[in-house]
């Protein structure tokens, strides 16, 4: 267990980024390496003011580079690979979604089996597992439930299929002789400070006299804070390298949530940027009430 180290890809997105942020604090940690395919100056310079918990190296390269995830992977103890392209609108052309969430994923498993990284943690998607219909409500679904995407879009179906290859790999001998451990994480709707989407809703109001649009307006989940989500990955790992526990953690998923209440995808984005004055399109309460919904 001593001085061990952890890559974290996709490092400068918004996952990634709070991750890092709880990993310094992990006791015996020696070095943090983010890897993204760029880094925002004023991430760098966020990314800086942690070396004084822990080394912390940035590295800038493609998911798709096989010697660049070798180099990468070398003397690692744990790979959290966060890396992806998420693509809910259906903008995104489908060959460069399958390339990077899917052969990207695939490619690193390989780095790390000939690397000898033992633990590989992936968090995955909750539209891995539905709803298939716009009709469909799944409420106190569990890890032994079969739910499973049918919907041919590039997005959930990359992730079903990277989430199939992490968790396949699982129990695969290493070069070194020693045993690989995977696990997958499924989170539900993730929001908090520095939300993607939640930007760009709330940059979109600004521009549209302080009204906000429709975005799941007929569709429910239960929301989870991005902090919980990065803490879950931190008790992932602490599982998966603990001998203890290690044998019966990997080679599964798990959902993660916390006590948010459900609610509509429009709901929770007013809620989260009323401050800033902006306000619901008062047509939003005319017609039919929830079609899709995780709860």
């Amino acid at each position: 267990m001593m001085g061990w180290s952890c890559l974290v890809t996709g490092a400068g997105g918004f996952l990634g980024q709070r991750i890092i942020c709880l990993l310094v604090e992990e006791t015996e940690l020696k070095e943090i390496r983010a890897l993204d395919k760029a880094f925002r100056p004023r991430l760098r310079e966020e990314f800086s003011k942690l070396q004084n918990k822990t080394k912390l190296t940035v590295l800038e390269g493609d998911i798709l580079d096989e010697p660049f995830l070798k180099r990468a992977c070398q003397d690692v103890s744990v790979v959290i690979h966060t890396a992806c392209i998420i693509d809910v609108f259906g903008v995104i052309h489908r060959e460069s979604i399958m390339n990077v969430n899917v052969n990207g994923t695939q490619l690193l498993l390989e780095a790390c089996v000939q690397d000898s990284v033992p633990v590989f943690i992936y968090p995955s998607a909750l539209e891995v597992a539905g709803p298939n219909s716009y009709k469909e409500i799944i409420e106190n679904a569990h890890e032994r439930d079969c739910l499973e995407n049918t919907w041919s879009a590039p997005y959930p179906h990359s992730k079903k299929l990277a989430e199939k290859a992490v968790l396949a790999a699982n129990g695969r001998t290493l070069k070194n002789g020693d045993t690989f451990y995977t696990c997958a994480l499924r989170p539900m709707y993730i929001y908090g400070e520095g939300s993607p989407f939640l930007t760009a809703n709330i940059n979109e109001a600004l521009n549209n006299n302080g009204i906000l649009s429709s975005v799941g307006k007929f569709s429910a989940v239960n929301p989870v804070y991005i902090g919980n989500v990065a803490w879950a990955h931190i008790l992932a790992l602490r599982a998966l390298r603990d001998p203890k526990k290690a044998l019966s953690v990997p080679g599964q998923f798990y959902y993660i949530s916390d006590d948010t209440s459900h609610q509509r995808y429009d709901n929770l984005n007013y809620i989260l940027s009323k401050e800033f004055g902006l306000r619901l399109d008062s047509r939003w309460n005319q017609g039919t009430g929830l079609v899709s919904c995780w709860k």
